[in-house]
C-alpha cells in the first residue's frame, strides 16, 4: 500500500487562487461614481436610470485606464460593475 504525501503549500495556494479577485480600479471607480451620483442620480422614483449608470461608467473608465494601465474593455467592465454596485446601494437606501 503506497502512502500519499500532502503538500500543505500546494493546498494553501489552490485555496488562495480560487478566491475571486477584485477587478482593477473597482474601488476607485466606485468612489468616483458615488461622488458623481450627487449630480445625476442613478435611481429615480425607485427605478434604475440606465442612461445615468452608463454615463457614470463612461466617465469613470478613462481614469481606470490611466491609473491601472488596463485596456478599455477591462476598464469599462470594472467601471460598469462599480456603477451597478453604487446604483443598487442607492436603490436599497431609497427603499428604507
Amino acid at each position: 500500500m503506497a502512502h500519499r504525501t500532502v503538500s500543505w503549500t500546494r493546498i494553501d495556494r489552490a485555496g488562495r487562487d480560487s478566491r475571486p479577485q477584485i477587478p482593477a480600479g473597482l474601488l476607485s471607480a466606485r468612489a468616483f461614481i458615488q461622488f458623481g451620483a450627487s449630480k445625476r442620480p442613478l435611481v429615480v422614483s425607485g427605478q434604475y436610470d440606465r442612461a445615468a449608470i452608463m454615463a457614470a461608467d463612461c466617465r469613470a473608465a478613462p481614469g481606470i485606464m490611466e491609473r491601472c494601465g488596463v485596456s478599455r474593455r477591462v476598464a469599462m467592465s470594472s467601471a460598469l460593475k462599480a456603477a451597478w454596485q453604487v446604483a443598487k446601494a442607492a436603490h436599497r437606501a431609497a427603499a428604507h
